[in-house]
Protein backbone atom coordinates (compact mmCIF):
# COMPACT_ATOMS: atom_id res chain seq x y z
CA UNK A 1 0.00 0.00 0.00
CA UNK A 2 1.01 3.61 -0.51
CA UNK A 3 0.79 6.32 2.12
CA UNK A 4 0.06 10.03 2.13
CA UNK A 5 3.58 10.70 3.42
CA UNK A 6 5.17 9.05 0.35
CA UNK A 7 6.05 5.57 1.56
CA UNK A 8 5.40 2.18 -0.02
CA UNK A 9 4.59 -0.29 2.76
CA UNK A 10 4.37 -4.09 2.80
CA UNK A 11 2.52 -5.94 5.56
CA UNK A 12 1.90 -9.64 6.11
CA UNK A 13 -1.69 -10.36 5.05
CA UNK A 14 -2.15 -13.00 7.76
CA UNK A 15 -0.67 -11.16 10.75
CA UNK A 16 -0.65 -7.45 9.85
CA UNK A 17 3.01 -7.24 10.83
CA UNK A 18 5.48 -5.34 8.65
CA UNK A 19 7.36 -7.47 6.12
CA UNK A 20 10.86 -6.92 7.48
CA UNK A 21 12.53 -8.19 4.29
CA UNK A 22 10.78 -5.56 2.14
CA UNK A 23 12.79 -2.37 1.77
CA UNK A 24 13.85 -1.10 5.20
CA UNK A 25 11.79 -2.79 7.91
CA UNK A 26 8.81 -3.14 5.61
CA UNK A 27 8.80 0.16 3.74
CA UNK A 28 10.36 2.01 0.82
CA UNK A 29 10.94 5.77 0.87
CA UNK A 30 9.43 7.15 -2.33
CA UNK A 31 11.17 10.51 -1.99
CA UNK A 32 14.64 9.09 -2.79
CA UNK A 33 16.02 10.67 -5.96
CA UNK A 34 13.16 13.15 -6.22
CA UNK A 35 15.00 16.29 -5.12
CA UNK A 36 13.43 18.83 -2.77
CA UNK A 37 9.96 17.91 -1.54
CA UNK A 38 8.14 20.49 0.51
CA UNK A 39 5.49 19.86 3.14
CA UNK A 40 2.62 17.66 1.85
CA UNK A 41 3.83 18.11 -1.73
CA UNK A 42 3.92 14.42 -2.70
CA UNK A 43 1.62 11.54 -1.72
CA UNK A 44 0.20 8.26 -3.01
CA UNK A 45 -3.51 8.85 -3.60
CA UNK A 46 -4.23 5.64 -5.56
CA UNK A 47 -3.18 2.03 -5.11
CA UNK A 48 -0.22 0.64 -7.06
CA UNK A 49 -0.68 -2.01 -9.73
CA UNK A 50 0.95 -5.45 -9.39
CA UNK A 51 2.22 -7.53 -12.31
CA UNK A 52 4.98 -10.16 -12.54
CA UNK A 53 5.96 -9.74 -8.87
CA UNK A 54 6.45 -6.03 -9.50
CA UNK A 55 4.68 -3.25 -7.63
CA UNK A 56 4.34 -0.31 -10.04
CA UNK A 57 3.37 3.09 -8.69
CA UNK A 58 3.12 6.77 -9.46
CA UNK A 59 2.19 9.50 -7.00
CA UNK A 60 0.26 12.71 -6.62
CA UNK A 61 2.31 15.90 -6.69
CA UNK A 62 0.43 18.94 -5.43
CA UNK A 63 -0.82 21.09 -8.31
CA UNK A 64 0.06 24.69 -9.06
CA UNK A 65 2.75 25.19 -6.43
CA UNK A 66 5.98 25.75 -8.36
CA UNK A 67 7.47 25.22 -11.81
CA UNK A 68 10.24 23.03 -10.35
CA UNK A 69 7.91 20.76 -8.37
CA UNK A 70 8.81 17.07 -7.89
CA UNK A 71 8.45 15.03 -11.05
CA UNK A 72 6.03 12.28 -11.92
CA UNK A 73 8.39 9.31 -12.28
CA UNK A 74 6.76 5.86 -12.48
CA UNK A 75 8.75 3.19 -10.65
CA UNK A 76 8.62 -0.58 -10.32
CA UNK A 77 9.71 -2.26 -7.10
CA UNK A 78 10.30 -5.93 -6.43
CA UNK A 79 7.21 -7.06 -4.52
CA UNK A 80 9.26 -9.35 -2.26
CA UNK A 81 12.38 -7.29 -1.54
CA UNK A 82 11.42 -3.68 -2.27
CA UNK A 83 14.38 -3.37 -4.65
CA UNK A 84 13.95 -0.77 -7.41
CA UNK A 85 13.70 -2.63 -10.72
CA UNK A 86 13.07 0.23 -13.18
CA UNK A 87 12.00 3.85 -13.40
CA UNK A 88 10.18 5.69 -16.19
CA UNK A 89 10.95 9.42 -16.11
CA UNK A 90 8.24 11.04 -18.32
CA UNK A 91 10.44 13.27 -20.47
CA UNK A 92 10.96 13.02 -24.25
CA UNK A 93 13.60 10.64 -25.59
CA UNK A 94 16.99 12.35 -25.59
CA UNK A 95 16.17 14.89 -22.87
CA UNK A 96 19.24 16.06 -20.91
CA UNK A 97 19.80 14.76 -17.39
CA UNK A 98 18.14 16.52 -14.45
CA UNK A 99 21.51 17.81 -13.22
CA UNK A 100 22.25 19.28 -16.67
CA UNK A 101 19.21 21.57 -16.39
CA UNK A 102 19.84 22.74 -12.86
CA UNK A 103 18.74 19.96 -10.53
CA UNK A 104 21.02 19.37 -7.52
CA UNK A 105 23.40 16.45 -7.45
CA UNK A 106 21.67 13.28 -6.32
CA UNK A 107 18.35 14.13 -7.97
CA UNK A 108 17.67 11.24 -10.33
CA UNK A 109 14.44 12.38 -11.97
CA UNK A 110 13.40 15.54 -13.76
CA UNK A 111 11.33 18.16 -11.96
CA UNK A 112 8.08 19.65 -13.27
CA UNK A 113 7.02 16.57 -15.25
CA UNK A 114 3.44 15.24 -15.35
CA UNK A 115 2.44 12.84 -12.61
CA UNK A 116 0.00 9.97 -12.43
CA UNK A 117 -2.16 10.32 -9.33
CA UNK A 118 -4.90 8.06 -10.71
CA UNK A 119 -5.06 4.30 -11.08
CA UNK A 120 -3.06 2.35 -13.67
CA UNK A 121 -4.21 -0.87 -15.36
CA UNK A 122 -2.29 -4.04 -16.22
CA UNK A 123 -2.66 -6.47 -19.13
CA UNK A 124 -0.96 -9.64 -17.87
CA UNK A 125 -1.30 -11.47 -21.19
CA UNK A 126 0.49 -8.71 -23.11
CA UNK A 127 2.80 -7.73 -20.25
CA UNK A 128 1.71 -4.10 -20.45
CA UNK A 129 0.95 -1.45 -17.84
CA UNK A 130 -1.26 1.49 -18.88
CA UNK A 131 -0.53 4.71 -16.96
CA UNK A 132 -2.87 7.75 -17.06
CA UNK A 133 -0.88 10.99 -16.73
CA UNK A 134 -2.00 14.44 -15.65
CA UNK A 135 -0.66 17.80 -16.73
CA UNK A 136 2.81 19.11 -15.80
CA UNK A 137 3.18 20.66 -12.34
CA UNK A 138 1.38 23.93 -13.17
CA UNK A 139 -2.06 23.31 -14.61
CA UNK A 140 -3.05 26.71 -16.02
CA UNK A 141 0.31 28.21 -17.00
CA UNK A 142 2.55 26.55 -19.59
CA UNK A 143 4.99 28.98 -21.14
CA UNK A 144 7.87 27.55 -19.08
CA UNK A 145 7.42 23.98 -20.27
CA UNK A 146 10.00 24.25 -23.10
CA UNK A 147 12.53 26.46 -21.38
CA UNK A 148 15.13 23.69 -21.06
CA UNK A 149 15.06 22.72 -24.74
CA UNK A 150 12.55 19.86 -24.44
CA UNK A 151 8.82 19.66 -23.86
CA UNK A 152 7.72 18.85 -20.31
CA UNK A 153 4.23 18.17 -21.72
CA UNK A 154 5.43 15.42 -24.10
CA UNK A 155 3.72 12.65 -22.08
CA UNK A 156 1.28 14.92 -20.25
CA UNK A 157 -2.47 14.20 -20.43
CA UNK A 158 -1.73 10.86 -22.06
CA UNK A 159 -2.32 7.21 -21.46
CA UNK A 160 1.11 5.58 -21.73
CA UNK A 161 1.64 1.86 -22.31
CA UNK A 162 4.80 0.60 -20.61
CA UNK A 163 6.52 -2.77 -20.91
CA UNK A 164 6.02 -4.27 -17.47
CA UNK A 165 9.50 -5.85 -17.33
CA UNK A 166 11.54 -2.86 -18.45
CA UNK A 167 9.42 0.29 -18.14
CA UNK A 168 10.05 1.08 -21.81
CA UNK A 169 7.34 2.98 -23.67
CA UNK A 170 5.40 0.79 -26.09
CA UNK A 171 2.99 3.57 -27.17
CA UNK A 172 1.30 6.67 -25.84
CA UNK A 173 -1.83 8.60 -26.81
CA UNK A 174 -2.38 12.21 -25.79
CA UNK A 175 -5.96 13.37 -25.10
CA UNK A 176 -5.09 17.08 -24.55
CA UNK A 177 -2.23 19.02 -26.11
CA UNK A 178 -0.49 21.71 -24.00
CA UNK A 179 -3.02 21.50 -21.19
CA UNK A 180 -3.94 24.84 -19.58
CA UNK A 181 -7.15 23.61 -17.90
CA UNK A 182 -6.16 20.91 -15.36
CA UNK A 183 -7.62 18.26 -17.64
CA UNK A 184 -5.66 15.44 -15.99
CA UNK A 185 -6.30 11.91 -17.19
CA UNK A 186 -7.72 10.95 -13.82
CA UNK A 187 -9.80 7.88 -14.70
CA UNK A 188 -8.37 4.39 -14.75
CA UNK A 189 -7.95 2.94 -18.28
CA UNK A 190 -10.55 0.21 -18.86
CA UNK A 191 -9.49 -2.93 -20.75
CA UNK A 192 -12.07 -4.79 -22.81
CA UNK A 193 -12.53 -6.66 -26.10
CA UNK A 194 -14.48 -5.11 -28.96
CA UNK A 195 -16.05 -6.84 -31.94
CA UNK A 196 -15.32 -4.70 -35.00
CA UNK A 197 -15.15 -5.48 -38.70
CA UNK A 198 -15.59 -9.18 -38.03
CA UNK A 199 -12.75 -9.56 -35.54
CA UNK A 200 -12.15 -9.27 -31.82
CA UNK A 201 -9.85 -6.39 -30.94
CA UNK A 202 -8.16 -5.93 -27.56
CA UNK A 203 -9.22 -2.39 -26.66
CA UNK A 204 -8.67 0.27 -24.04
CA UNK A 205 -11.24 2.94 -23.19
CA UNK A 206 -9.91 6.14 -21.68
CA UNK A 207 -12.48 8.45 -20.08
CA UNK A 208 -11.53 12.11 -19.63
CA UNK A 209 -12.59 15.22 -17.76
CA UNK A 210 -13.88 16.66 -21.05
CA UNK A 211 -16.50 13.90 -21.32
CA UNK A 212 -14.53 12.42 -24.23
CA UNK A 213 -14.15 8.65 -24.46
CA UNK A 214 -11.14 7.53 -26.50
CA UNK A 215 -11.28 3.89 -27.64
CA UNK A 216 -7.83 2.60 -28.55
CA UNK A 217 -6.22 -0.63 -29.69
CA UNK A 218 -4.38 -1.54 -26.51
CA UNK A 219 -1.57 -3.28 -28.40
CA UNK A 220 -0.74 -0.28 -30.60
CA UNK A 221 -2.49 2.78 -29.14
CA UNK A 222 -4.22 3.47 -32.45
CA UNK A 223 -7.80 4.80 -32.20
CA UNK A 224 -10.41 2.23 -33.25
CA UNK A 225 -12.69 5.05 -34.39
CA UNK A 226 -11.67 8.33 -36.02
CA UNK A 227 -10.31 11.07 -33.76
CA UNK A 228 -10.42 14.55 -35.30
CA UNK A 229 -7.95 17.35 -34.59
CA UNK A 230 -10.17 20.45 -34.48
CA UNK A 231 -9.17 24.13 -34.21
CA UNK A 232 -9.60 25.60 -30.72
CA UNK A 233 -9.29 29.10 -29.17
CA UNK A 234 -5.74 30.47 -28.93
CA UNK A 235 -3.96 32.35 -26.18
CA UNK A 236 -3.00 36.02 -26.43
CA UNK A 237 -0.93 35.96 -23.25
CA UNK A 238 2.72 37.07 -23.55
CA UNK A 239 5.03 34.11 -23.01
CA UNK A 240 2.25 31.52 -23.23
CA UNK A 241 1.41 29.20 -26.13
CA UNK A 242 -1.47 26.91 -27.04
CA UNK A 243 -1.92 24.01 -29.41
CA UNK A 244 -3.75 25.10 -32.58
CA UNK A 245 -5.92 21.96 -32.41
CA UNK A 246 -7.22 19.45 -29.88
CA UNK A 247 -8.33 15.81 -30.37
CA UNK A 248 -12.08 15.11 -30.43
CA UNK A 249 -13.47 11.55 -30.59
CA UNK A 250 -16.21 10.80 -33.10
CA UNK A 251 -17.45 7.54 -31.49
CA UNK A 252 -18.93 7.86 -29.00
CA UNK A 253 -19.65 11.52 -29.51
CA UNK A 254 -18.54 13.78 -26.59
CA UNK A 255 -20.80 13.18 -23.60
CA UNK A 256 -20.49 16.60 -21.97
CA UNK A 257 -21.63 20.01 -23.32
CA UNK A 258 -18.78 22.19 -24.56
CA UNK A 259 -20.25 25.65 -23.99
CA UNK A 260 -22.56 27.69 -21.77
CA UNK A 261 -24.19 31.01 -22.62
CA UNK A 262 -25.91 33.82 -20.74
CA UNK A 263 -29.21 32.14 -21.59
CA UNK A 264 -28.11 29.09 -19.57
CA UNK A 265 -27.88 31.12 -16.34
CA UNK A 266 -30.01 29.57 -13.58
CA UNK A 267 -31.09 30.52 -10.08
CA UNK A 268 -33.85 30.15 -7.53
CA UNK A 269 -34.93 33.76 -8.08
CA UNK A 270 -34.58 36.51 -10.66
CA UNK A 271 -31.92 38.10 -8.43
CA UNK A 272 -29.48 35.18 -8.38
CA UNK A 273 -30.27 34.20 -11.97
CA UNK A 274 -29.31 37.73 -13.07
CA UNK A 275 -26.16 37.54 -10.96
CA UNK A 276 -25.17 34.37 -12.81
CA UNK A 277 -25.96 35.92 -16.19
CA UNK A 278 -23.76 38.91 -15.34
CA UNK A 279 -20.86 36.64 -14.35
CA UNK A 280 -21.11 34.63 -17.58
CA UNK A 281 -21.27 37.80 -19.68
CA UNK A 282 -18.17 39.22 -17.99
CA UNK A 283 -15.97 36.17 -18.68
CA UNK A 284 -13.84 34.98 -21.57
CA UNK A 285 -16.09 32.25 -22.91
CA UNK A 286 -15.24 30.74 -26.29
CA UNK A 287 -16.28 27.20 -25.40
CA UNK A 288 -14.15 24.22 -24.45
CA UNK A 289 -10.39 24.91 -24.37
CA UNK A 290 -10.83 28.67 -23.84
CA UNK A 291 -7.34 29.59 -22.54
CA UNK A 292 -6.79 31.69 -19.41
CA UNK A 293 -6.64 35.46 -19.95
CA UNK A 294 -5.15 38.24 -17.85
CA UNK A 295 -7.26 40.06 -15.24
CA UNK A 296 -10.50 38.63 -16.56
CA UNK A 297 -12.39 35.49 -15.49
CA UNK A 298 -12.43 32.54 -17.86
CA UNK A 299 -15.31 30.09 -18.18
CA UNK A 300 -14.01 26.52 -18.07
CA UNK A 301 -16.68 24.00 -19.00
CA UNK A 302 -16.29 21.07 -18.60
CA UNK A 303 -14.66 22.02 -15.33
CA UNK A 304 -11.67 20.54 -13.53
CA UNK A 305 -13.89 17.93 -11.83
CA UNK A 306 -15.06 16.61 -15.19
CA UNK A 307 -16.81 15.03 -17.03
CA UNK A 308 -15.32 11.82 -15.79
CA UNK A 309 -12.84 11.90 -12.93
CA UNK A 310 -11.07 9.55 -10.53
CA UNK A 311 -12.66 6.10 -10.43
CA UNK A 312 -13.63 6.12 -14.09
CA UNK A 313 -16.16 3.75 -15.59
CA UNK A 314 -17.36 0.15 -15.64
CA UNK A 315 -18.17 -2.10 -18.61
CA UNK A 316 -21.21 -4.37 -18.87
CA UNK A 317 -20.05 -6.89 -21.48
CA UNK A 318 -23.49 -8.52 -21.72
CA UNK A 319 -25.23 -5.29 -22.73
CA UNK A 320 -22.19 -3.61 -24.33
CA UNK A 321 -22.58 -0.63 -21.99
CA UNK A 322 -20.01 1.74 -20.53
CA UNK A 323 -21.38 3.04 -17.20
CA UNK A 324 -19.95 6.07 -15.41
CA UNK A 325 -20.63 9.11 -13.22
CA UNK A 326 -20.45 12.52 -14.90
CA UNK A 327 -20.05 15.95 -13.30
CA UNK A 328 -21.45 19.26 -14.57
CA UNK A 329 -19.48 21.96 -12.75
CA UNK A 330 -18.30 25.29 -14.22
CA UNK A 331 -14.93 26.71 -13.18
CA UNK A 332 -14.42 30.47 -13.14
CA UNK A 333 -10.70 31.21 -13.02
CA UNK A 334 -8.73 34.45 -13.31
CA UNK A 335 -5.08 34.87 -14.24
CA UNK A 336 -3.50 37.66 -12.18
CA UNK A 337 -0.01 39.23 -12.41
CA UNK A 338 2.00 38.18 -9.39
CA UNK A 339 2.84 41.75 -8.38
CA UNK A 340 -0.87 42.62 -8.14
CA UNK A 341 -1.64 40.07 -5.40
CA UNK A 342 -0.60 40.75 -1.84
CA UNK A 343 -0.78 37.48 0.07
CA UNK A 344 0.70 36.44 3.36
CA UNK A 345 3.68 34.42 2.18
CA UNK A 346 5.15 32.77 -0.89
CA UNK A 347 3.18 29.65 0.01
CA UNK A 348 -0.09 31.59 -0.41
CA UNK A 349 -2.20 29.95 2.25
CA UNK A 350 -5.29 31.63 0.77
CA UNK A 351 -7.25 28.65 -0.61
CA UNK A 352 -8.61 30.64 -3.55
CA UNK A 353 -5.17 31.28 -5.07
CA UNK A 354 -2.44 29.06 -6.48
CA UNK A 355 1.10 30.42 -6.18
CA UNK A 356 2.64 29.06 -9.43
CA UNK A 357 6.12 29.96 -8.19
CA UNK A 358 8.62 30.46 -11.00
CA UNK A 359 6.10 32.13 -13.30
CA UNK A 360 4.79 35.72 -13.60
CA UNK A 361 1.20 34.74 -12.81
CA UNK A 362 -1.09 33.55 -10.05
CA UNK A 363 -4.43 31.82 -10.61
CA UNK A 364 -7.54 32.75 -8.65
CA UNK A 365 -9.86 29.72 -8.52
CA UNK A 366 -13.63 29.84 -8.25
CA UNK A 367 -16.67 27.73 -9.02
CA UNK A 368 -19.30 29.63 -10.99
CA UNK A 369 -21.83 30.26 -8.22
CA UNK A 370 -24.81 32.56 -7.79
CA UNK A 371 -25.01 35.24 -5.08
CA UNK A 372 -26.78 32.57 -2.98
CA UNK A 373 -23.80 30.22 -3.36
CA UNK A 374 -25.44 27.63 -5.65
CA UNK A 375 -24.22 26.62 -9.12
CA UNK A 376 -25.21 28.92 -11.97
CA UNK A 377 -26.43 26.04 -14.16
CA UNK A 378 -29.66 24.16 -13.57
CA UNK A 379 -29.35 20.76 -11.89
CA UNK A 380 -28.49 17.97 -12.16
CA UNK A 381 -24.86 18.84 -11.37
CA UNK A 382 -23.96 15.18 -11.41
CA UNK A 383 -25.39 12.14 -13.17
CA UNK A 384 -24.87 8.43 -13.67
CA UNK A 385 -25.04 7.42 -17.32
CA UNK A 386 -24.64 4.49 -19.68
CA UNK A 387 -23.25 4.63 -23.22
CA UNK A 388 -23.79 1.88 -25.79
CA UNK A 389 -20.67 0.59 -27.52
CA UNK A 390 -22.95 -0.70 -30.26
CA UNK A 391 -24.51 2.64 -31.23
CA UNK A 392 -22.32 5.18 -29.44
CA UNK A 393 -25.45 6.75 -27.93
CA UNK A 394 -26.33 7.50 -24.31
CA UNK A 395 -28.82 4.78 -23.32
CA UNK A 396 -29.82 6.38 -20.02
CA UNK A 397 -28.71 9.22 -17.77
CA UNK A 398 -30.12 9.80 -14.29
CA UNK A 399 -29.46 12.40 -11.54
CA UNK A 400 -26.90 10.99 -9.10
CA UNK A 401 -26.76 11.96 -5.44
CA UNK A 402 -28.90 13.89 -2.96
CA UNK A 403 -28.10 16.86 -0.67
CA UNK A 404 -29.05 14.88 2.43
CA UNK A 405 -25.56 14.90 3.94
CA UNK A 406 -24.72 18.43 2.80
CA UNK A 407 -27.65 20.17 4.50
CA UNK A 408 -28.04 19.20 8.16
CA UNK A 409 -31.73 20.15 8.18
CA UNK A 410 -32.39 17.32 5.72
CA UNK A 411 -30.70 14.58 7.77
CA UNK A 412 -34.01 13.38 9.18
CA UNK A 413 -35.43 12.73 5.67
CA UNK A 414 -33.89 9.44 4.48
CA UNK A 415 -35.34 9.45 0.97
CA UNK A 416 -34.68 13.00 -0.15
CA UNK A 417 -35.06 12.95 -3.95
CA UNK A 418 -31.99 12.84 -6.19
CA UNK A 419 -31.13 16.20 -7.71
CA UNK A 420 -27.69 15.22 -8.96
CA UNK A 421 -24.48 16.43 -7.30
CA UNK A 422 -20.80 16.14 -8.26
CA UNK A 423 -19.13 12.86 -7.33
CA UNK A 424 -15.72 11.22 -7.08
CA UNK A 425 -15.33 7.46 -7.38
CA UNK A 426 -16.17 4.73 -9.84
CA UNK A 427 -18.78 2.02 -10.34
CA UNK A 428 -18.49 -1.73 -10.80
CA UNK A 429 -20.98 -3.96 -12.63
CA UNK A 430 -21.73 -7.63 -12.03
CA UNK A 431 -22.50 -10.31 -14.60
CA UNK A 432 -26.19 -10.10 -13.69
CA UNK A 433 -26.34 -6.38 -14.49
CA UNK A 434 -26.07 -4.83 -11.03
CA UNK A 435 -24.12 -1.58 -10.85
CA UNK A 436 -22.66 -0.86 -7.41
CA UNK A 437 -21.50 2.69 -6.81
CA UNK A 438 -20.66 4.97 -3.87
CA UNK A 439 -18.98 8.20 -5.08
CA UNK A 440 -21.85 10.65 -4.46
CA UNK A 441 -21.77 13.42 -1.84
CA UNK A 442 -24.32 11.59 0.30
CA UNK A 443 -23.17 8.68 2.43
CA UNK A 444 -24.72 5.81 0.47
CA UNK A 445 -23.75 2.73 -1.46
CA UNK A 446 -26.25 2.11 -4.26
CA UNK A 447 -27.21 -0.75 -6.55
CA UNK A 448 -28.53 0.34 -9.95
CA UNK A 449 -29.99 -1.66 -12.84
CA UNK A 450 -27.43 -1.56 -15.65
CA UNK A 451 -30.09 -1.71 -18.36
CA UNK A 452 -32.29 1.14 -17.15
CA UNK A 453 -30.41 3.20 -14.57
CA UNK A 454 -33.15 2.55 -12.01
CA UNK A 455 -31.99 2.55 -8.41
CA UNK A 456 -32.74 -0.87 -6.87
CA UNK A 457 -31.20 -0.50 -3.40
CA UNK A 458 -29.25 1.89 -1.22
CA UNK A 459 -27.61 1.60 2.17
CA UNK A 460 -26.32 4.23 4.59
CA UNK A 461 -22.59 4.22 5.24
CA UNK A 462 -20.73 5.61 8.26
CA UNK A 463 -18.85 8.15 6.09
CA UNK A 464 -18.49 9.30 2.50
CA UNK A 465 -17.66 6.63 -0.08
CA UNK A 466 -15.50 8.57 -2.55
CA UNK A 467 -14.04 5.27 -3.68
CA UNK A 468 -14.69 2.40 -6.08
CA UNK A 469 -16.29 -0.78 -4.68
CA UNK A 470 -14.82 -4.22 -5.15
CA UNK A 471 -16.54 -7.60 -5.40
CA UNK A 472 -15.32 -11.14 -4.79
CA UNK A 473 -16.62 -14.65 -4.18
CA UNK A 474 -15.91 -16.17 -0.77
CA UNK A 475 -13.40 -19.00 -1.01
CA UNK A 476 -15.25 -21.18 1.51
CA UNK A 477 -18.89 -20.16 1.14
CA UNK A 478 -19.01 -19.49 -2.60
CA UNK A 479 -21.12 -16.40 -1.86
CA UNK A 480 -20.56 -13.04 -3.50
CA UNK A 481 -19.57 -9.99 -1.48
CA UNK A 482 -19.33 -6.28 -2.25
CA UNK A 483 -16.95 -4.10 -0.20
CA UNK A 484 -16.64 -0.30 -0.12
CA UNK A 485 -14.14 1.94 1.67
CA UNK A 486 -16.05 4.67 3.50
CA UNK A 487 -13.25 7.11 4.22
CA UNK A 488 -14.76 10.37 3.06
CA UNK A 489 -13.14 13.16 1.07
CA UNK A 490 -11.84 16.27 2.85
CA UNK A 491 -11.85 18.54 -0.20
CA UNK A 492 -15.40 17.55 -1.13
CA UNK A 493 -16.41 18.00 2.53
CA UNK A 494 -18.02 14.61 2.93
CA UNK A 495 -17.95 12.97 6.34
CA UNK A 496 -14.54 11.47 7.10
CA UNK A 497 -14.07 7.97 8.48
CA UNK A 498 -11.97 4.81 8.36
CA UNK A 499 -14.49 2.02 7.71
CA UNK A 500 -14.55 -0.90 5.29
CA UNK A 501 -18.14 -2.06 4.87
CA UNK A 502 -19.00 -5.44 3.34
CA UNK A 503 -22.33 -6.65 1.98
CA UNK A 504 -23.30 -10.19 1.01
CA UNK A 505 -25.44 -10.69 -2.07
CA UNK A 506 -28.49 -12.95 -1.87
CA UNK A 507 -27.99 -16.57 -2.89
Amino acid sequence: MGTLDARLVAIDALTGAACEDFGTHGEVDLTVGMGEIRNNEMAMTSPPVVINDLVIQGAMVMDNQRADSPGGVIRAWDARTGELRWAFDPVPPGAPSPVAIGAPAGQLYHFGTPNSWGISSADHERNLVFVPFGSPGLDFIGGHRRQHGFDLAYYANSVVALDADSGEVVWHFQVVHQDLWDYDVAAQPVLLDIEKDGRTIPALVQATKMGHLFILNRETGEPLYPVEERPVPQTTMPGEYTSPTQPFPTFPQPLHPHHISVEDAWGFTFYDRQGCADKIAAAANDGIFTPPVLNRPTIEYPGVAGGQNWGGLAYDSNEQLLIMPQNYVVNYNTLVPRDQVALGSENFSDFDYSPNLGTPYIIKHEILLSPFGVPCLAPPWGTLLAVSLTTGNIVWEVPFGTPRDMVSALSWFPWFPAMGLPSAGGPIVTDTGLVFVGAALDNYLRAVDARSGKELWRHRLPAGAQATPMTYRGEHTGRQFVVIAAGGHATMRTKLGDSLVAFRLAD
